[in-house]
């Protein structure tokens, strides 16, 4: 028998070696058995990583401190708002639901839900505008000297002249900080006193390196604000209730429409202007805002009053007259009755401009409704 060929090992490829056993798991309670020859056991897998999440991870919980003897830690204080100004005037139970009965009746409407006030039309300008006071640039400034020597001559003139006075005013200016409206219009008169006789401020200012500009602005700006609200305290405080009532409504209330709309714009840009003066160190009174309201709703009570004695002395003269037509008794009385209306209207637009009413206007409104009731059951 012949014998098979050998076997080249370069005609055949070397079999892979076969995988390592999988290690046995232990049982519960058994020991696993050392390893031999002392080598150190295999390292634990590694945990498998976590797969983000598509919302953002929110960040752990501060830690929190160990208070003395294992007391839970106090509950965190509310958030509390801005502070509303101290007034007298107070929201009304009576005032919404007077206005509705009256008007029904007046006006033949049934009209339910809130009462509208009308959309406040947006102010033309508000109580505050911009300033005037921007720098040239510097190819103005060629230009300006280049056209007009002369003025740029006086510029000079005028930062060499008063150069002492107008370093003083920088100082004062930069270390200004009030919350007293009365030293406000007094620092501000003693600046203008320095300022005023300069040809050309901006030209001038410009040449003193750090002159505040800003602060100064808004100097003007906070005093003249106060300046023209303390103007509508003022002539509110000395207004005339005279009569005949119709008159004093035709003079009144236009008034009252202007103002109106002026302190609704500045109110809307209030906590913008608030910041801005405090950024310069100045504390602005708002409470003449409500100076302006309370004097408002005393208007109104005085030309309440006045209507309520119209009244009076229009039965004490029908009580003595006994001629005259029923027509004619009838459309004066209807005339009264429609200003007395007229005036409770103007009262309660005065109350929801104002955010409430004193103790006097409460009276009176309750006086006058009762009246205009009575006057429609005898027509």
């Amino acid at each position: 028998m012949a014998a098979s060929p050998p076997i080249l090992a370069s005609n055949m490829a070397t079999p892979p070696p076969p995988p390592p056993p999988l290690p046995m798991m232990p049982s519960k309670g058994s020991v696993s058995a050392p390893p031999r020859n002392g080598a150190a056991p295999p390292p634990p897998p590694s945990p498998l990583p976590m797969m983000p999440s598509k919302g953002p991870v929110p960040p752990p919980p501060p830690p929190t401190k160990p208070l003395k003897n294992g007391a839970a830690p106090p509950p965190s204080a509310p958030l509390l708002g801005p502070r509303r100004p101290i007034t007298r005037l107070k929201r009304s139970a009576q005032m919404g639901n007077l206005y509705r009965t009256l008007r029904k009746k007046m006006e033949g409407t049934n009209q339910e839900g809130p009462i509208q006030e009308g959309k406040s039309s947006q102010a033309k300008r508000g109580l505050t505008g911009n300033s005037n006071g921007e720098k040239q640039g510097m190819a103005d400034t060629i230009a300006e000297m280049t056209k007009k020597s002369a003025y740029f001559q006086q510029i000079e003139k005028d930062v060499k002249q008063h150069a002492k006075s107008i370093m003083e005013v920088k100082a004062a200016i930069t270390a200004f900080q009030t919350k007293d409206m009365t030293e406000l219009l007094k620092f501000h008169k003693y600046v203008e006193s320095h300022l005023e006789d300069l040809v050309d401020e901006g030209q001038v200012l410009a040449r003193f390196e750090g002159f505040p500009t800003k602060k100064l602005e808004t100097l003007r700006t906070a005093a003249a604000l106060y300046l023209k609200l303390d103007a509508v305290v003022t002539n509110l405080k000395i207004w005339k209730v005279v009569a005949p009532l119709s008159q004093l409504l035709d003079r009144i209330e236009p008034y009252f429409n202007k103002i109106k709309k002026e302190v609704e714009a500045f109110e809307r840009t209030k906590d913008e202007e608030a910041k801005k003066f405090q950024s310069h160190s100045i504390n602005f009174d708002f409470k003449i805002i409500v100076r302006i309201k309370e004097s408002m709703v005393d208007i109104s009570s005085s030309c309440m009053e006045l209507a309520l004695q119209e009244r009076k002395e229009m039965e004490a003269v029908e009580k003595k007259e006994t001629g005259g037509s029923k027509t004619e008794r009838a459309t004066k009385e209807g005339n009264n009755t429609k200003l007395l209306w007229r005036t409770f209207q103007f009262a309660f637009r005065v109350y929801t401009f104002a955010g409430g009413q004193d103790d006097r206007a409460e009276r009176l409104t309750r006086e006058l409704a009762f009246q205009i009731e009575s006057c429609l059951q005898h027509q």
